[in-house]
């Protein structure tokens, strides 16, 4: 494997500061005179995984393409660089992006359905400006509700590839409950 190829493409995403489509990536090395197919690229990828099994970074594959971050076993150790705290996510805000993303596409009223309490403008506005969810249409019923839906940025942001990668949900209580009358029933009769 060409070494240059390989620098080149470490370099193109250390200095990128944002995910890279390996078609991308590929574009980027023609204009520096590089010709390479997309499974050589792919290959620079592997050999750059290789390269960092014993460092701090990783190359990880997301929604959006390929970047060069710091492994999580590090990311403690730069909380002390940066002062200013993350905004902290409230537990409604939570509620509200979960239902999102595994429910996608929801309308406010869906949200409020699963919830049992209003949903705020306020939280639909946050996870907008996060660019966490995005407006993906409107249901066709009276007063065209907006159906939301997540973003590759929340993909990334969460280090996933597509929502395949969420947890799976738990089995909710009242099921658990229900199940659980159903067995004492059945052995009393």
């Amino acid at each position: 494997m060409n070494i240059k190829l390989i620098n080149t493409v470490e370099a193109l995403l250390f200095g990128a500061g944002r995910p890279l489509r390996i078609s991308e990536i590929r574009s980027l090395l023609e204009l520096e005179g590089l010709v390479a197919e997309l499974s050589d690229i792919k290959k620079c990828l592997n050999e750059l995984e290789m390269r960092y099994i014993e460092s701090s970074l990783e190359i990880s594959e997301i929604a959006s393409g390929y970047r060069l971050q710091i492994k999580s076993a590090f990311s403690p150790a730069l909380t002390h660089l940066w002062n200013e705290k993350t905004p902290r996510i409230s537990k409604a805000l939570m509620e509200t992006i979960s239902i999102i993303a595994y429910k996608q596409p929801v309308t406010r009223g869906d949200i409020e359905d699963i919830r049992g309490v209003s949903v705020s403008t306020q939280s639909i506005r946050s996870l907008l400006e996060r660019n966490w969810i995005k407006v993906s249409g409107f249901k066709d019923a009276p007063g065209r509700p907006a159906l939301y839906s997540t973003t590759k940025e929340f993909l990334d942001d969460l280090n996933m590839k597509n929502l395949s990668d969420l947890p799976d949900l738990p089995e909710s209580v009242e099921t658990k409950d229900v199940s659980m009358e159903d067995q004492s029933m059945s052995q009393a009769i």
